[in-house]
C-alpha cells in the first residue's frame, strides 16, 4: 500500500498520509511524491485546488522518518541527512507559494515534518483533536521545515515559547498563533472535502467559532530574554516550573539555535529565507550537533536521557548557522 495516496478526485488534487500505523511520518520519499504531485499538478486546468488529510484519527503526520539519517549519521554519512532537509524544505516552500489554494485537513499530531506540511498550506483546517508543536529541542534538532518562520511571525513571545520548550497546543491556540487559520468540527471534514472535490471552491470553507486560546492571556514576557540563560532565569523568578522542566531537559544547542532562529526570522522577506537558514544547521546536524544522541535516547533505545554534549557556546551557534557556501539550498528557478 503506498504511504501517500495521490490521485485526482473531480476538481481537486487529493493528497493522503497512509502510514498511521506510524502516525503518518513523512519519509524521504513521502516528500518527495507530494512535490512531484504539486509540480504535476501545478499548471493542470483539471485541477482547482489541493486537498491534503490522513489516515487514521491519531495524527495527520507526526515528523519527519528520521530513522533513514539517523543510521546513517552513525555510520559516518552524513549526505542522507542533507539530501533529505534539502528536499523537504524545497517540498515546504512549494506548498506555500503554490498558486491554488491548498487546504489542510490536521487531525491529531501535526509535529515538525507534518507542520511543514499542513502549516504552509494557504486554508489549514484544525478540529477538536489537533495537536501542533514543533518538538525539535528535545532529540537535538532546530525547529526546522519553515517552522521558524512560523515561530517567527507569532504574536508577542509565543514563538520562542513554543520554540524552546517544544508544548503542543491545541486548536484555539493554534489559530491565535498563526499555525492554522479554521476551526471546524471532524465530524464535518467528510462532507467538506466532498464539496471541495465537487466545486473547486474554497468557499465552501465555513469556520466555526474559534475554541479558547490559553496563550491568549498567558504571560510569556520571560521569554524576552536575550540568551537562554536569561529567559531561565526570568522564568525562575517567576516560579514557572512548567516552562522550566523542558528548558532543562532540552539540547542546550538546540536551545540557543532555535532562540537565534526565531528572531533572525522577524526579519526575513519569505518563507525561502527562513528555510535556508534552517537548512545550515540540519546539513551539519549529525555530524556537529546533539541530534544523533537525542534521537536515540527518544526515538531508538527510548531511554528518555540524552547526555547532551554538543559546544552550545554563541560561537558554535554562529558557526552552525553560517552559510554553507556550495551547498545553499538551491529553489529551481523560483518554481
Amino acid at each position: 500500500m503506498a504511504e501517500m495516496i495521490i490521485r485526482k478526485d473531480r476538481r481537486a488534487g487529493r493528497l493522503t498520509f497512509n502510514r498511521p500505523q506510524a502516525l503518518n511520518a513523512l519519509s524521504h520519499e513521502m516528500a518527495l511524491a507530494i512535490d512531484a504531485a504539486l509540480q504535476e499538478w501545478r499548471d493542470d486546468p483539471e485541477v482547482a485546488l489541493v486537498v491534503i488529510d490522513a489516515e487514521g484519527e491519531r495524527a495527520f503526520c507526526s515528523g519527519g522518518d528520521i530513522a533513514a539519517v539517523y543510521h546513517a549519521g552513525l555510520a559516518g554519512d552524513h549526505q542522507v541527512g542533507r539530501a533529505f532537509f534539502r528536499d523537504e524544505y524545497r517540498m515546504n516552500a512549494r506548498i506555500a507559494e503554490y498558486p491554488k489554494p491548498i487546504v489542510a485537513f490536521m487531525q491529531g499530531f501535526v509535529m515538525g515534518g507534518g507542520v511543514g506540511v499542513g502549516g504552509h498550506a494557504s486554508h489549514r483546517i484544525v478540529g477538536d483533536t489537533t495537536q501542533i508543536a514543533m518538538p525539535e529541542t528535545g532529540i537535538g534538532l532546530i525547529p526546522d521545515v519553515g517552522g521558524s518562520w512560523l515561530l517567527g511571525h507569532a504574536p508577542g513571545r509565543c514563538g520562542e515559547y513554543l520554540g524552546l520548550t517544544a508544548a503542543r497546543i491545541g486548536p484555539g491556540d493554534a489559530i491565535f498563533t498563526g499555525f492554522a487559520d479554521t476551526y471546524i468540527p471532524e465530524a464535518n471534514w467528510p462532507a467538506l472535502i466532498e464539496q471541495l472535490a465537487e466545486t473547486g471552491d474554497v468557499a465552501v470553507i465555513k469556520g466555526h467559532p474559534r475554541p479558547e486560546a490559553s496563550l491568549e492571556t498567558a504571560d510569556l514576557s520571560p521569554f524576552g530574554g536575550q540568551t537562554v540563560a536569561d529567559i531561565i532565569a526570568a522564568l525562575e523568578l517567576a516560579g514557572n516550573e512548567a516552562a522550566l522542566k523542558p528548558l532543562r531537559r532540552n539540547s542546550p544547542l538546540s536551545l540557543a539555535a532555535t532562540l537565534a532562529l526565531v528572531r533572525a526570522a522577524r526579519g526575513d522577506d519569505s518563507l525561502r529565507d527562513s528555510l535556508a537558514r534552517e537548512l545550515r544547521f540540519t546539513a551539519r546536524a549529525t555530524a556537529e550537533s546533539d541530534f544523533l544522541e537525542g534521537v536515540r535516547a527518544q526515538l531508538i533505545d527510548k531511554d528518555r536521557s540524552p547526555r547532551w554534549a554538543a559546544d552550545a557556546s554563541p560561537a558554535h551557534v554562529t558557526a552552525m548557522l553560517a552559510p554553507l557556501g556550495d551547498d545553499e539550498i538551491e529553489w529551481e528557478n523560483g518554481k
